[in-house]
Parts: structure tokens; C-alpha cells; sequence
């Protein structure tokens, strides 16, 4: 899209206009006026998505009751709702399934994973997204294996000495980038299994699961893809890799034939076979309408312009003699930028009392979210301005802005 950030906001204001997902962000019920730059965290309501929930909760279920488990095919939501969101992550279509939580999602491919290794280790990077190491922790306990916390970057030595690996493609903290295809190399050689966090990937960075060789991942729909406020997960397990493997919460949904109402459980073929309990179908429903924000895009349109916009608060931020933790200009990165200061809490708060929304990670990280289909240069221009504007006045240092709240 560019060879260099923007240096003047006419120059910003001029990409937008080149910029082909401009018209997207029309389709979101944003509040006027506000620039939002959240989206790593919470994705906005779009108006496909609230039509969608809108029809389900009005006339399928209001009107057809239970008959639409059938007739509106809320039994294969799951299915079909995962084989659209198959195409952002490079999967095969029968490859994914839509359930459950992140969290959850973690400790099943994992359990599962960790019968299928020889060295019963669960190996977790120390800065990795803390609901992955707790899942890993619990594990540990309850199956015996040893839990080993891994140095940040030493994630190819740790696979070499075998066991499982919980590792997210996109870190949290720095939105750094990692090499699946590296990585999985490895695992295979060594006989280890990586159960890849797509949390912070999927729908700001090209993914291609099957080109780099992941068989295990699951990943959140409600930052990049905009599903809503604790939309459900996904479940991406490769069929060949999926079959030989064993759901340690083996629910009516994962059956072979649910409706058999068998005694004991016979898994379903795939990566369907990760399913549990019933399935969110308000929240399935307002994703499937999400996911129709997609369907005319490209990863790779998505992955330029997410590193275009961070690209330019990179530049910014050089100019406020602001740290970053996240890579730099031109450099591969996910969809935020990191900037550092020990006063991001309030600065943060500052911001959002003028209407910009970013959010901030303990201790000192601003976070700014770049969701390619709603977030323009011109907009990035007027954060960063307003950002300067804080610094320089002090106008951060007020006790309003330093009283944390409970969700930062």
C-alpha cells in the first residue's frame, strides 16, 4: 500500500481515498465522531451481524421455537459458520468447527495432543497470553505432565526436547509474528505437537494453516472478525491429525449421532469431533452475519493495510520519542502497536475522554488496534495528534485518569 508512513495528514487523508476497503468501515454502527482503535480487543457491531441476530432472536426463534433447529439449520451452524471463517485462516472448509471459549479450546486440543506425543510436557513461553498458561498449569495438575514455562524466544529448544507446545502466532504484548512454518518443522521432527493461539491473528495477518503445516489451532472471533462480546471460538484441527485424536470432553455434540442418544460415544469424523455441549446459536448467528464482511476480501488485502496503519502510529511514536515493543516500520507485525510510557494507564484514559479508544496492558503498554475494515490513516493521523497533545500539556496527569478501573 505504501513504502512509508504518511508524513502530513493530507498524505493520510490521500490513502484513504486510494484505500479499497474504505467503504467497509460504512457497514459498522460506530458512534459519530468516535475513532475507535480497539479492535484487538473487542471488534464493533457491524450491520450485518445485528440483522443477523436480530432475524434469529425475532423470527427463528420467537416464531419457529424448536422447529428451527431444522428449518433454519441451527444443528450445522458450527459447520457452516466454521467453513466460512475456514478461508481467513487457510484451512480446509470441513476443518474447522466453531465452540466453546478460547480457553476451553486450549485445554482440549492440548489434553488431546498430549496423549498423541512421547514426553508428557506442556511447554508454555513465559510471556505468552496468561489464559494459556493457567490452561496449561491446570493441566499439568490434572494429568501429571510437567509443565515447563519456556524463555520468550526459546520455543525451538524447548520443542526439540519434546512434548506440547501452547504458542500464539500473534503475541499479545508486541504483536510479533511468529514462523508457523519453522516452528512446525521441528515439532515434526521431534515428534512434538503445537496447538497454535489464533487470537490476535485471524483477520489482521494472512494466515495459510495448511501451506505452513499447523495441525492444531484455535482462535477467537470477536477481535479482528467482530462476532460480538464473548462470541464463541474455533477449533482448526487437521482431519488426518484430528482422527487419531481423543476429546478429553467428549460431548453429545462431538457424537458420530447425537440424536442416536447412544450410551456411550462414538466421535464424529474430523475436527467436528471437538465439540461438546450445545452451541451459542444467537452468538453463532450474529458471527455468521459478521463473517459476510469478508466474503469479497483477501487475507493479504486485510494483513497490508492492518501493518500499513500500524506502520504510520509507529512513525508517530518515533516523533514522541516513545518506545515500542512491536516490530517497526515495514517490518511483519500483527494488528496493534505497543507504545511504552508509565503513565499509559492514565494517557490512555485521556484519550478515551476524547473519544479515541485504545486500550492498555500492565505495566506501562498503550496498545493501538489497527482492524483493517473500519480504521482509516486519517483517523490514526488524529489519535496521534491528540496523543501529542496529551504529552505535551500533561493533560493525562488528572486524578480522573489514574483511578483503574476493572477491565483495562
Amino acid at each position: 500500500m505504501m513504502n512509508h508512513p504518511p508524513t502530513t495528514r493530507t498524505a493520510a487523508r490521500q490513502l484513504d481515498e486510494q484505500d479499497p476497503l474504505a467503504r467497509a468501515g460504512e457497514r459498522f454502527e460506530l458512534p459519530e465522531g468516535l475513532i475507535y482503535l480497539d479492535g484487538h480487543s473487542l471488534g464493533p457491531a457491524s450491520k450485518p451481524a445485528l440483522a443477523a441476530a436480530e432475524t434469529t432472536a425475532r423470527d427463528e426463534w420467537a416464531k419457529g421455537l424448536i422447529r428451527s433447529w431444522n428449518e433454519a439449520d441451527w444443528i450445522n451452524l458450527p459447520k457452516t459458520v466454521g467453513a466460512k471463517l475456514a478461508r481467513l485462516i487457510g484451512a480446509d472448509a470441513t476443518d474447522v468447527i466453531v465452540c466453546d471459549s478460547v480457553s476451553i479450546n486450549l485445554f482440549k486440543l492440548a489434553a488431546a495432543a498430549l496423549e498423541c506425543v512421547d514426553t508428557k510436557r506442556l511447554l508454555v513461553e513465559a510471556d505468552e497470553f496468561p489464559t494459556d498458561q493457567y490452561m496449561m498449569q491446570g493441566l499439568s495438575a490434572q494429568s501429571g505432565a510437567r509443565f515447563v514455562r519456556v524463555e520468550p524466544g526459546d520455543a525451538e529448544a524447548a520443542l526439540e526436547g519434546g512434548g506440547v507446545l501452547v504458542k500464539s502466532v500473534v503475541n499479545y504484548r508486541t504483536a510479533v509474528i511468529e514462523d508457523i512454518a519453522r516452528l512446525e518443522a521441528i515439532a515434526a521432527q521431534h515428534g512434538s505437537l503445537i496447538v497454535w493461539d489464533l487470537s490476535h491473528a485471524t483477520g489482521c495477518v494472512a494466515l495459510d494453516l495448511m501451506r505452513d503445516g499447523a495441525r492444531l489451532a484455535t482462535g477467537c472471533t470477536y477481535k479482528y472478525l467482530n462476532g460480538g462480546p464473548g462470541a464463541p471460538a474455533f477449533i482448526y484441527a487437521r482431519r488426518d491429525v484430528a482422527n487419531q485424536l481423543r476429546n478429553p470432553l467428549p460431548g453429545w455434540f462431538g457424537h458420530a449421532d447425537p440424536f442416536a442418544f447412544d450410551g456411550d460415544y462414538r466421535p464424529v469424523e474430523g475436527a467436528a469431533r471437538f465439540s461438546a455441549g450445545t452451541p451459542s446459536v444467537l452468538s453463532l448467528r450474529a458471527l455468521d452475519g459478521a463473517l459476510d464482511m469478508f466474503e469479497s476480501i483477501s487475507v493479504e488485502q486485510l494483513a497490508q493495510k492492518a501493518r500499513a496503519l500500524g506502520d504510520l502510529c509507529t512513525w508517530w511514536g518515533e516523533q514522541l520519542g516513545l518506545e515500542s515493543i512491536s516490530p517497526g516500520i515495514g517490518a511483519p507485525r500483527g494488528g496493534h502497536v505497543s507504545l511504552l510510557h508509565e503513565e499509559g494507564y492514565a494517557i490512555v484514559q485521556a484519550l478515551i475522554a476524547r473519544n479515541i479508544i485504545p486500550d492498555f496492558r500492565a505495566p506501562d503498554a498503550m496498545r493501538f488496534g489497527f482492524s483493517p475494515l473500519y480504521v482509516s490513516f486519517t483517523q490514526v493521523w488524529d489519535a496521534m495528534e491528540a496523543l501529542q497533545d496529551i504529552l505535551q500539556s500533561r493533560a493525562w496527569d488528572q486524578p480522573r485518569f489514574k483511578v483503574k478501573a476493572t477491565v483495562t
